[in-house]
C-alpha cells in the first residue's frame, strides 16, 4: 500500500484571499513505513510575505523569490504523489491551497484518497489536543527540532504520529516493508502442528467428570 504524507506551508489562511503556497513536503510510504523518497520544494509565492506567516515558517519574501513559482513544479509534485493515499493533518487546509494553485494552471483537482490525521486523533482521543505538537507530545516523538513550522520536517512528524495512530509499529513489518520494496518474495512461516484428536481420552473424560463433580446446582440438572 503507498501512501505520501504531504504539508504545506503558505503565505496565509485562505487561497481565496490570495495567499500562495511557499513550501511543500512529501514523504513517500509503502506499507506504512518510509521508503526513502521524498519530494521538498520551496515555492515562490509571487507576492510579498505577511509578518504573521513569516513568523509561523520563518520563510522570507527574498528567500522565496530565489525559488521557482508553483507552475514549475507542478508536474513533478503530481508525478510524486501518482495514485497514492495522501496522509495530511488538516486535510482541508492544505488541499483547498494546492487545489487552487492547479486550478491556477487549469488542471483538475486532486483526487486522490485522504486520510485526515487530526480527524483520526480526534476519534481516537475525544476532547484531547490533537495538534501536531499535542499528538508528538502524547506518542514520546522528539519535537526538538521544530522550532518552528517546516513542511518537510513536519512530513517526519507526522509519519511518526500516524504510524501511532493505526496502531504503532508492528513487529517485522519494516522486513516486510523493505522485502517488497526489493522485489523479493516474502516467505510466510507457518509452524505445522497435528490435528486435534476427535475423541477425548480417558484421563480427560475422568478429568472433566471430576470437574463437573465440583460444581454445585449446575443448570442443566436443575432442567432436566
Amino acid at each position: 500500500m503507498r501512501e505520501i504524507v504531504l504539508d504545506t506551508e503558505t503565505t496565509g489562511l485562505d487561497p481565496a484571499d490570495g495567499h500562495r503556497i511557499v513550501e511543500i513536503g512529501c514523504i513517500e510510504l509503502v506499507n506504512h513505513m518510509p521508503t526513502g523518497r521524498v519530494f521538498h520544494r520551496h515555492v515562490n509565492p509571487e507576492r510579498d510575505m505577511p509578518e504573521e506567516a513569516y513568523a509561523v515558517h520563518g520563510l522570507s519574501a527574498e528567500f522565496l523569490a530565489t525559488h521557482p513559482p508553483f507552475a514549475a513544479h507542478a508536474e513533478e509534485f503530481l508525478d510524486f504523489v501518482g495514485d497514492g493515499r495522501l496522509i495530511i493533518h488538516n486535510a482541508e487546509f492544505d488541499l483547498k491551497f494546492l487545489n487552487a494553485e492547479l486550478r491556477r494552471l487549469g488542471k483538475e483537482k486532486l483526487s486522490c484518497d485522504v486520510e485526515d490525521t487530526l480527524a483520526l486523533a480526534r476519534r481516537r482521543f475525544p476532547g484531547a489536543q490533537a495538534s501536531l505538537d499535542a499528538l508528538c507530545r502524547r506518542f514520546a516523538i522528539d519535537l526538538t527540532a521544530r522550532t518552528r513550522h517546516g513542511a518537510l520536517l513536519d512530513c517526519e512528524l507526522l509519519a511518526a504520529v500516524y504510524l501511532e495512530l493505526i496502531g504503532g509499529r508492528q513487529p517485522g513489518l519494516e522486513f516486510v516493508a523493505e522485502a517488497a520494496l526489493a522485489g523479493a518474495e516474502v516467505a510466510i512461516v507457518r509452524p505445522i502442528r497435528p490435528a486435534r484428536p476427535h475423541a477425548a481420552s480417558a484421563d480427560e473424560l475422568a478429568a472433566h467428570a471430576a470437574m463437573l463433580a465440583l460444581l454445585k446446582g449446575p443448570i442443566w440438572l436443575a432442567e432436566a
